[in-house]
């Protein structure tokens, strides 16, 4: 039996196998090029052991020296492989050594075409047959050429390369991968080269088997891969089984999850999410198909958000409608965030949608029952105050008549004097403008509408506030006092919401002090800079103080009054509170009680 021819076949066969098989794991995940680099070089022991067992059965020494010569290509692929797998796999060795080793090596290379009939002998004088497992085989003869000694020093680069990087990977601690990559190929490449050196200088007369100790470095590198393709499978099982239960609480949730791919423009999305959206499993999702179903006022958003999460690569979050095939409008919560995988470029959105229409549809009724009972305030406020509000019409209605009477008697008796009547009108329509103001403010806050909040200048509420009710105030004996801070800044507010605030804190300043003594009836307005964010605005009266439980005055349906409602307050505060504010109450040192509300500033202003 022909061992040699065996041994050596199954060498390069078993290479070729496992170099097969780490092609296709690059193939399909090309971002692992150390097994494209594993693959070249078992590829090149393979087919340095046919070169082997070319020289092994030469007949000739011109047939030797070629065997020789043609033998430093493979090994020149081996050689740069390995460099190039260590650098990849074990992340570790010095750049200069590795350009170095491989430099040398290719000179090698060059020089071993230069030379006839190899860089290894300057001369073959014979072939001479030894025994080697019971077989003959051929070794040469020869005069050694001293320039493989380049060579041999690039072997040595290559064993102090690796031997660096090993010793950088054991000390961060991955201690198995520097003794089973780093140590198996110190050792071997150290082994072959020592018998080839000893073969090539004349020192021993065996066959070389240098493939055999590649054969090794090969077998403890595809052990090492293969623990990663291991690793990879349990992952995969692991990550099947958590994707199983994921889907299995994003049914439970109503989640739909999506994934996509930026680059590639192509979004995957689980069942449930293409029912959120209304798409059919067949159907190709990509940016465009998703933005189709947006309603066209969300789109701009929805897209800065996401534009905003690709470009910090950071969160997404954004709610909108989309408009489903059958006309049904539907609100979408979406959460995600941005990942780069693999190559720079690849760039993926990945989150989940869910349904919130039902919760979009409470927010709205919630919304239009708070502003409905905001208005029915309003308006029980001024149904307290139709009197005070018609004695206040009453004077510029009145003002017209005895103005336009006197103009009629001086044009009856005929003394018309044109400046006089010029007088009297300028006062009718000035008496009409007074009236058509307290009108329209009777009626913006008897309006019921959305709110719409703008820059507001709190001294302009205060002074609309007074004019409601200081009609009111004369009727109760009742002195109002207006503080306002000139350089008020302006706020954000619903103007409506907070005239309905402050209307309430007079009123209940009024009957806070109905049972006192008129003299010492007084209301005391101020407007103030609490701090450099908020801005003040206080109603102090001079009554009967706050009951002892002062803290639930702001509760619904608590009232000291005997025929109140307990509500005018709550709904201020809730007002307050939208408006990112707050609403407070305490009883004065010397009598009364002091409420006030803090609004946060937008801007400065001037208060006037």
């Amino acid at each position: 039996m022909n061992w040699v021819t065996i041994i050596w076949a199954m060498i390069a066969s078993a290479c070729l196998t496992l170099a097969l098989v780490h092609v296709l794991v690059w193939w399909h995940r090309p971002e692992a090029r150390a097994n494209l680099l594993f693959a070249l070089m078992a590829t090149a022991t393979a087919v340095f052991a046919g070169c082997e067992l070319w020289m092994m059965r030469a007949e000739t020494p011109i047939a030797f020296g070629t065997a020789v010569r043609w033998g430093h290509v493979p090994i020149w692929v081996l050689f740069v492989s390995l460099v190039g797998f260590v650098r990849l796999y074990l992340r570790a060795g010095r750049s200069w050594l590795a350009w170095t080793a491989c430099g040398l090596r290719t000179l090698s290379l060059i020089l071993d075409f230069v030379f006839n009939p190899n860089l290894n002998y300057r001369e073959i004088t014979a072939l001479r047959d030894v025994s080697f497992l019971g077989e003959r085989v051929v070794v040469a003869d020869g005069i050694p050429n001293s320039w493989m000694l380049i060579g041999q020093l690039s072997l040595l680069l290559l064993v102090i390369f690796v031997a660096d990087a090993a010793i950088s990977v054991w000390q961060r601690g991955d201690r198995r991968q520097a003794l089973s990559v780093g140590g198996s190929i110190v050792f071997f490449v150290v082994a072959g080269t020592v018998q080839t050196m000893l073969i090539f200088w004349g020192i021993i007369h065996t066959p070389i088997t240098a493939s055999v100790f590649f054969m090794a470095i090969v077998a403890a590198m595809g052990y090492e891969l293969s623990q990663d393709v291991f690793r990879a499978a349990r992952l995969s099982d692991d990550l099947r089984d958590s994707e199983e239960r994921m889907n299995l609480a994003a049914e439970a949730a109503n989640l739909g999850m999506w994934v996509w791919d930026v680059v590639r423009d192509e979004v995957w999305m689980t069942e449930k999410g293409r029912a959120l959206l209304g798409f059919a499993q067949n159907t190709r999702l990509d940016a465009s198909a998703l933005i189709s179903r947006v309603h066209p006022e969300d789109r701009e958003a929805r897209a800065g958000a996401i534009k905003h999460a690709i470009e910090t690569q950071g969160e997404y979050s954004t709610e909108y409608r989309v408009l489903l095939p059958d006309g049904r409008l539907r609100w979408i919560g979406a959460r995600g965030h941005c990942i780069h995988v693999g190559d720079p470029k690849g760039i993926r959105l990945l989150g989940v949608s869910i349904d919130v229409t039902a919760q979009k549809q409470a927010e709205a009724q919630t919304r239009q029952h708070r502003e409905e009972i905001a208005h029915l305030s309003r308006v029980a406020i001024m149904g307290e105050m139709a009197g005070s509000l018609a004695h206040e019409l009453n004077q510029p209605l009145t003002a017209i008549v005895n103005n336009a009477s006197a103009g009629r008697r001086f044009i009856a008796k005929g003394r018309a004097d044109l400046p006089k009547l010029d007088s009297l009108f300028e006062a009718v329509v000035s008496d009409g403008r007074r009236g058509g103001e307290i009108i329209r403010g009777i009626r913006g806050m008897m309006r019921k509408g959305e709110e719409v909040r703008r820059p507001v200048n709190l001294n302009d509420v205060i002074g609309g506030v007074l004019g409601f009710v200081r009609s009111d105030a004369l009727e109760r004996h009742c002195a109002l006092v207006a503080e306002p801070d000139p350089e008020l800044p302006l706020v954000e507010a619903d103007l409506v919401q907070i005239q309905q605030v402050l209307l309430n804190l007079v009123v209940n300043a009024f009957e806070a002090m109905r049972e006192m003594p008129p003299a010492t009836r007084r209301v005391i307005i101020r407007s103030e800079r609490e701090s450099h964010a908020l801005v003040r605005v206080s109603v102090r009266d001079f009554g009967t103080g706050l009951p002892v439980e002062e803290r639930r005055i702001f509760d619904r349906f608590f009232s000291t009054k005997r025929e109140g409602m307990g509500m005018g307050l709550a709904i201020a505060r809730s007002i307050i509170v939208a408006h990112s504010g707050e609403l407070a109450a305490a009883n004065a040192p010397d009598g009364g009680a002091c409420v006030h509300f803090l609004l946060p500033v937008i801007a400065e202003g001037n208060g006037g």
